[in-house]
């Protein structure tokens, strides 16, 4: 399998080289040269199959022989071993929860394959790679956990300041090692722009091997089309037109739903959930994208004004807009919609969503007063990891698992920056 700039003006390269370099040298995202649909008898029998045969199945293809079965299938029992449970919440609606593995967070999956990918990979070369991450919440943290101790690997995170939780913080400046933390002055955007900048900045690039963990690297990203196989496996036998609503920030999660749904697997439509920053539901209504400045919200880790991975989805369907929105929708909600919809689950089913997974489920509610379907939105995040805004929301104390009691007690390591060329001048010292 081979992989080709979006911008069209790069060589193609193997999955070990997109991987590794992360961004083509004309600035485009990679994108696979095909994606070609797993055969029938797969979705036919897929209950009969476990998550880790599942992922191998669809994961191999993407990889080719740039990493060899065995050591792929390892890999796999390492990034999968935690649940992806489907809670039904109501008649035509449910939940995939996504915060079982080690950060609590959907971003566990994607930071660890690539991890370990950027690990075997590795181990060919003398020169150590840097990976740079912009973080505008949860990324960080899985990065970091995903990465640390990794030989032959340093991580680089850049996060906004005041800008993320305080659990969110902690688990991106705590572990030391081969995890340096940049606290920016600024938006995600601006940190997300840093890191851009440097892989074009032949001054770092000529004494740094850098890649990305962000969602634009493609092992970062592919990955995530596992969550909506496990999901298809546990809900097939209701034989009902399925829909996802993905809370949406850089897209890249929504962006591998469709992946998977160009594999084969049946989905009716897909909703981008998002808060106040509704770049997307704006383009849904005017078919033009018009980035724009991201705007705090209390669902942080979508506060993105310009998500990468859009022209991925605008890919998908041949850069069509009309194609696209046959099978597509996209709203936006504010912060006092997100707390009702966060005292509504929890009235009426019991349930306690955090401020993303509520995006999530407004996005389908949405959505189904007009249209039929089963309903699954996705719960990316722990509840606990916006500990204040669900206490204050719900009125409840909710009681704290004992690794984030260890973790809140673990001392803050960061270096503030406020330019790219301090970020520039980090990189080079």
């Amino acid at each position: 399998m081979n992989y080709y700039s979006l911008n069209q003006n790069a060589p193609k390269v193997s999955f070990k080289e997109a991987v590794i370099h992360g961004i083509a040298p004309d600035k485009g995202l990679y994108f696979p040269e095909r994606i070609t649909p797993l055969p029938r008898n797969f979705f036919a029998e897929i209950e009969g199959l476990s998550n880790y045969e599942i992922a191998f199945k669809a994961i191999q293809p993407f990889v080719g022989d740039a990493i060899p079965s065995s050591v792929l299938n390892n890999i796999i029992s390492k990034v999968l071993d935690f649940d992806f449970p489907v809670v039904a919440l109501e008649p035509t609606i449910a939940t995939l929860e996504l915060f079982h593995g080690p950060t609590m967070a959907f971003k566990d999956v994607g930071a660890r394959f690539m991890a370990n990918c950027l690990g075997y990979f590795s181990q060919e070369s003398t020169k150590k790679v840097t990976v740079l991450v912009a973080t505008s919440g949860d990324t960080g943290g899985a990065v970091a956990n995903g990465f640390l101790g990794v030989d032959g690997v340093e991580v680089v995170i850049l996060y906004p300041s005041g800008k993320v939780s305080p659990i969110q913080e902690k688990q991106l400046t705590t572990l030391g090692q081969n995890i340096t933390a940049l606290e920016v002055d600024g938006s995600f955007d601006d940190c997300q722009r840093m890191v851009k900048k440097a892989f074009l900045d032949t001054t770092i690039t000529k004494s740094k091997k850098l890649t990305s963990a962000n969602s634009i690297n493609v092992a970062r990203w592919l990955p995530q089309l596992f969550y909506y196989l496990f999901a298809y496996k546990q809900v097939k036998h209701n034989h009902q037109d399925l829909v996802f609503s993905v809370p949406s920030g850089n897209f890249g999660n929504i962006c591998a739903g469709m992946v998977a749904q160009k594999l084969g697997m049946p989905v009716k439509h897909f909703i981008a959930a998002t808060n106040s920053n509704d770049t997307i539901p704006l383009f849904t209504e005017t078919k033009n994208y018009r980035p724009k400045p991201s705007k705090p919200t209390i669902s942080n880790a979508m506060d993105v004004g310009d998500p990468s991975n859009f022209i991925r989805i605008l890919n998908l369907f041949d850069n069509n807009a009309d194609k696209l929105l046959k099978g597509f929708s996209s709203y936006s909600f504010s912060d006092s919609e997100t707390k009702e919809a966060i005292r509504h689950l929890y009235k009426n089913s019991g349930y306690i969503a955090d401020p993303h997974g509520a995006v999530g489920y407004l996005g389908l509610r949405e959505y189904l007063k007009d249209h039929n379907g089963y309903g699954i939105f996705l719960e990316t995040a722990h509840p606990i990891k916006f500990l204040e805004t669900v206490e204050n929301t719900l009125g409840i104390q909710l009681p704290i698992p004992e690794k984030i009691l260890e973790l809140i007690k673990k001392p803050k390591k960061s270096i503030p920056i406020n330019s790219y060329n301090q970020f520039a001048q980090f990189l080079l010292s």
